[in-house]
């Protein structure tokens, strides 16, 4: 099953989080092998998505906030888009787009980041937004300070939390076909939530990164894990064997029904906006062509057809809903 584990480092400005997604990622690999359109994943693609699930799920256990975090990852190699979406109550959806041929041993610059043109952006989209409210967004290269491609997708995270957020931050992420999974270590901000939140961060703040000694050293032992034990190990194997000197504050972990599950909120209705969002003449000549409109979504897989009655009985009613109920504007 899988599960999720948050954890503070006693007196220390450090915490934690482990999570180990089971059914929940075998079930996003699941969906996608049974898809007749595209088939499943291959494995470098499948660890890169397994890799950012698990990334996003653990920050969105760091954060106060009522919304969906959307974890991006988008460029100019044959994957042109990984994306992950974790909801407050940690239903999980995930997806990658491919658009040519996937070499087994490929990296991460080769899949997405082929002309440094690559990016990973990280959305936080509210349940309830006030008039004109955006969603907050972040947005950082696939390279470093000096311009070099960045191979780790725990790299590139490290990366955005430090330059987006000013908080050090240590990722340690593995997936296989099995099991996505992920160990964070942060350090506290000296003021408020500070975390993804887009707000200002305090001169302290700034002026403690990089140079927290306690961070620095839970840090390393958090670094000296390897995958395969990411992997295999349970958690309480993990922190004992990393953190045995360490005294910890472990919080009740979500398992069973709280644990984060896989869950798409895709519908006919939403499908149905789109369609009549692509215009009348486009469903039109799509129609003229086949026999109905067919969408798949590419979330879970679940398909939504809709013949000329169905397109039609749409545009009906989308023209009935502008004019209101004494049909005029």
């Amino acid at each position: 099953m899988s599960e999720l584990h948050k954890f503070l480092f006693d007196g220390l400005p450090v915490r934690g989080a482990i999570v180990r997604l089971t059914d929940t990622w075998q079930e996003i690999l699941r969906r996608r092998a049974s898809s007749t359109e595209h088939g499943a994943y291959p494995e470098p693609v499948q660890r890169l998505l397994g890799e950012i699930t698990a990334a996003a799920t653990l920050m969105q256990s760091n954060i106060k906030f009522d919304g969906a975090l959307v974890l991006q990852i988008f460029g100019d190699g044959p994957v042109k888009l990984a994306v992950t979406e974790i909801q407050p109550d940690f239903k999980v959806r995930s997806t990658a787009t491919i658009a040519g041929d996937i070499a087994p041993d490929m990296l991460l610059s080769q899949m997405v980041n082929a002309q440094n043109e690559g990016r990973c952006a990280i959305t936080l989209d509210p349940t309830t937004k006030f008039p004109g409210q955006q969603p907050y967004q972040g947005v950082v290269p696939l390279f470093d300070d000096s311009g070099k491609p960045l191979e780790r997708i725990s790299e590139v995270l490290e990366h955005y939390m430090l330059q987006s957020e000013q908080l050090d931050t240590t990722l340690v992420l593995a997936a296989n076909d099995k099991v996505a999974a992920g160990l964070l270590i942060q350090r506290l901000p000296m003021q408020g939530e500070g975390n993804l939140s887009g707000s200002m961060v305090s001169k302290e703040n700034e002026d403690e990164i990089g140079l927290n000694e306690h961070y620095n050293r839970i840090s390393i032992l958090a670094k000296s894990l390897k995958s395969e034990e990411l992997l295999e190990l349970d958690v309480d194997t993990i922190l004992r064997r990393l953190f045995w000197e360490e005294p910890l504050t472990r919080f009740e972990p979500l398992v069973g029904e709280t644990a984060p599950r896989f869950s798409c909120n895709c519908s006919r209705e939403r499908v149905g906006k789109m369609i009549v969002g692509l215009g009348r003449e486009e469903a039109a000549s799509i129609l003229a062509e086949r026999s109905d409109i067919e969408v798949a979504c590419e979330f879970c897989g679940v398909q939504y057809r809709f013949d000329p009655v169905d397109a039609a009985q749409l545009f009906t009613d989308a023209v009935q809903l502008q004019q209101g109920p004494s049909g005029t504007h």
